[in-house]
């Protein structure tokens, strides 16, 4: 029995090791080994905490935690049953190296047994490391575009003031200011938007970096709109200047007018900027009287100067002049009488011809009243108005003399009394 097994033991390697390579051979014929190509399998890193215990951050360089392609080879049967959804990449912390480094490791989370090889385009992860850094910034809304024409932006807010952010210092150090801004073209009324929160360095440039960690990311911006308008400023003088001195009526301001803005309603209702009595105040003065104001103080409730580069100071002149004595003499029988009660008969009784007037007013004023057709008269009525009388008898009576100076006009007669003879015809 012995000899039958062990005859032609040579023959039977042989034989043996032919059926093996025809196994295999018809295996590889059956269920080939094939190649899969997988594209962008991003990385896993483990263990972050090992680097932020530490009070530091890292950053992935050239965008390698993303595999562009992964090569996998296995058999058709295995290689059939795989997408990119089956391969995991990962990096662990624990393996980083003296150049920031991690090693990536690729493997499937099926049939990983089976799979013959697998190869990314990528074998290590780069990271920047350094120390963490973190500020909080006040958030500055900032207005952009151009508003329509008769409107000006007002006030401008946000609901949140302050934003935290942090990051590398490399990066977070660059930061100097946080801005929301709003686009303000074409608007007639209020806006309220939430705006993305922008951050910039100190020469104005945006820095953007995906390691930078905001606790916000938008607010809530309010752009208010005002409406514009042109109206005049006007002046009350209050007092009396000192004895003897007028004001000549004259007001020299630098500026008569002023743009301001407010809402629509308001503006409708406002017609000038007015700065009441008791601001230009003359009492006892001798000489101009000059002051500066402060326009801002005087604008109606919610409205603003809407000029750029006016901040709403105002220089205001009160011109002031000694008054003049101008004396006149007017013939006696120039002297008109009005106002006689019917069945009664008035004269003069001066004894002189001429009768001597004084005028007081401004020299401006007097030189402008024309002297020769100035007409003297005396109201009987209008006396008697003036002593309560009712009835008139005869006698002798002193009345005040009047001239007819022009309505508008400040100068003024000096006090005078004339003699007046009434005669009741018999």
């Amino acid at each position: 029995m012995k000899h039958r097994i062990t005859k032609n033991w040579g023959l039977k390697l042989v034989s043996f090791l032919f059926a093996v390579m025809l196994w295999i051979i018809v295996t590889n014929i059956n269920d080939p080994i094939s190649p899969l190509e997988v594209n962008n399998i991003p990385v896993t890193i483990k263990n972050e905490n090992l680097i932020t215990d530490k009070g530091q951050i890292f950053e992935v360089l050239d965008g390698t935690n993303m595999i562009d392609s992964v090569i996998i080879r296995a058999p058709r049967s295995i290689i059939d049953t795989l997408s990119a959804s089956n391969v995991i990449a990962e990096a662990d912390m624990n393996d980083l190296t003296s150049l920031n480094t991690i090693s990536i490791k690729l493997y499937t989370n099926k049939y990983n047994d089976k799979v013959e090889s697998i190869k990314g385009n990528i074998e290590s992860v780069k990271l920047n490391i350094e120390d963490k850094q973190a500020k909080s910034l006040p958030i500055r809304p900032n207005v952009t575009g151009e508003i329509e024409e008769g409107y000006m932006v007002g006030n401008v807010s946000t609901e949140q003031n302050l934003i935290r952010v942090s990051g590398p210092k490399s990066v977070v150090s660059q930061i100097a200011r946080a801005q929301a801004e709003v686009d303000v073209s074409g608007f007639t009324s209020n806006i309220g938007t939430d705006s993305d929160i922008r951050l910039y360095n100190e020469a104005g440039v945006e820095i953007r970096s995906q390691s930078i960690e905001k606790n916000i990311t938008k607010v809530r911006v309010n752009v208010e709109i005002l409406e514009k308008k042109t109206v005049p400023i006007t002046y009350t003088v209050s007092g009396v200047p000192a004895d003897g001195y007028k004001t000549t009526g004259e007001i020299t301001s630098s500026r008569n007018a002023v743009m301001i803005a407010g809402k629509s309603e308001l503006m409708r209702e406002t017609a000038s900027i007015e700065i009441p009595e008791g601001v230009l105040d003359v009492t006892g003065q001798r000489e101009t009287v000059q002051t500066t104001i402060d326009l801002n103080d005087y604008l109606p409730k919610g409205a603003i100067l809407a000029e750029e580069d006016f901040d709403g100071q105002i220089r205001i002149a009160v011109q002031i002049e000694q008054v003049q004595r101008r004396n006149l003499s007017v013939p006696v029988e120039r002297i008109n009488i009005m106002g006689v009660p019917a069945g009664f008969h008035a004269t003069i009784t001066e004894p002189e011809e001429n009768y001597g007037i004084v005028l007081i007013g401004l020299n401006s004023e007097l030189e402008q009243i024309d002297l020769a057709a100035l007409e003297a008269y005396v109201d009987v009525a209008a006396w008697m108005t003036a002593e309560e009388l009712t009835e008139l008898e005869s006698g002798y009576y002193r009345m005040p003399l009047a001239v007819g100076l022009p309505e508008d006009s400040t100068v003024v007669l000096e006090e005078n009394w004339i003699n007046v003879h009434i005669t009741e015809p018999e």
